[in-house]
């Protein structure tokens, strides 16, 4: 008995030295979530100009701002691929239907792998760009006459009204973002409503096909969209209103819409937000995103927030890299 404990214990001494070589693997470590493509999309153009101001057009305001924002990111940082859906006064991928060239924004997009798609709008309210006249009652004044009713004369009470033309000022201004309506519940993916109760960006006739969630295919896409992008998408639509706020802007925050007008944010497979940067209706913000000044502070802050996003994207691939291997 004890000559077996013996070579038992020689057999496993002699196997320490074999073990201790064994190498400890780790969980290889996934890639990090870098943003490698970013695809700016300039609002309109060409033959659809879109919101009209008092001395510019949407088109023109959101293409020399989306050209600057371009700049600046590729300045900054060099390894990111920059795709742009028009460079030039022009409808995007020269099509002649405002559903094409929509269509077009989104293959684009798609087909360059982006990682983060940004639309560059101007918003608009109201009647008219600046403000407009109205014809309002200023005064009422009271009144009596003698009428006859059953043959006999009673006294009766009228109003007569006085009128004028009053200058209505083109007030909202303002900085707001879009994102496409969905959340991570198929209820709530089911529910999304037509929406049309907004005077914001409206960039389709009314020809583009809105997902029905009754169909299966569709419903599945909606899905995909609202587990793997929707969050990213508000995150960084919610940054970007931060630093417009920051600069001392008025927010009128992230907005969810699932309207024509916004449709190119669903067909674009990956994080999407549609960047209101001012009312063109309204004469002091025309001015502002008309402006050199205006336009840099404009650039600066939308850089800010995608310095804070990318920043975050990254860190939580790094922290949850580190969880799994401790």
């Amino acid at each position: 008995m004890i000559k077996r404990i013996f070579y038992c214990s020689l057999f496993f001494f002699c196997l320490l030295p074999v073990f201790s070589f064994v190498p400890v693997y780790k969980i290889k470590e996934p890639p990090k979530a870098r943003i490698r493509t970013v695809v700016i999309d300039p609002g309109h153009g060409g033959s659809f100009s879109g919101a009209e101001g008092l001395k510019s057009f949407e088109k023109e305001v959101s293409l020399s701002v989306a050209l600057k924002f371009g700049q600046a990111l590729q300045a900054e940082f060099p390894d990111i691929k920059v795709i742009y859906t028009r460079t030039a006064d022009a409808n995007a991928g020269n099509k002649s239907t405002l559903k094409e060239d929509l269509n077009y924004r989104a293959d684009l997009a798609n087909a360059s792998g982006g990682d983060l798609f940004i639309s560059f709008h101007c918003n608009s309210a109201g009647k008219k760009a600046g403000g407009w006249y109205e014809r309002v009652v200023t005064d009422r004044i009271r009144k009596t006459r003698m009428v006859k009713r059953k043959k006999k004369k009673v006294k009766e009470v009228y109003y007569e009204y006085k009128y004028a033309n009053v200058w209505r000022e083109n007030a909202a201004h303002g900085t707001e973002s879009y994102i496409w309506a969905a959340d991570r519940t198929e209820a709530k993916t089911s529910s999304i409503a037509r929406n049309n109760d907004y005077t914001g960006e409206i960039d389709s006739t009314g020809a583009m096909q809105l997902p029905d969630p009754s169909d299966p295919a569709e419903k599945a896409k909606m899905l995909i969209y609202a587990q793997q992008y929707f969050k990213k998408s508000l995150s960084f639509a919610d940054m970007v209103q931060k630093e417009f706020a920051r600069r001392g802007r008025v927010d009128r925050g992230v907005k969810q819409r699932n309207d024509e007008g916004i449709w190119v944010l669903q067909a674009t497979g990956m994080p999407s937000v549609l960047i209101e940067i001012g009312f063109i209706s309204n004469k002091e913000e025309e001015e502002y995103i008309n402006s050199k000044k205006g336009q840099e502070e404009i650039v600066n802050d939308v850089m800010s927030a995608f310095r804070s996003y990318k920043q975050k994207l990254e860190l939580k691939t790094s922290s949850s890299v580190s969880a799994i291997n401790n």
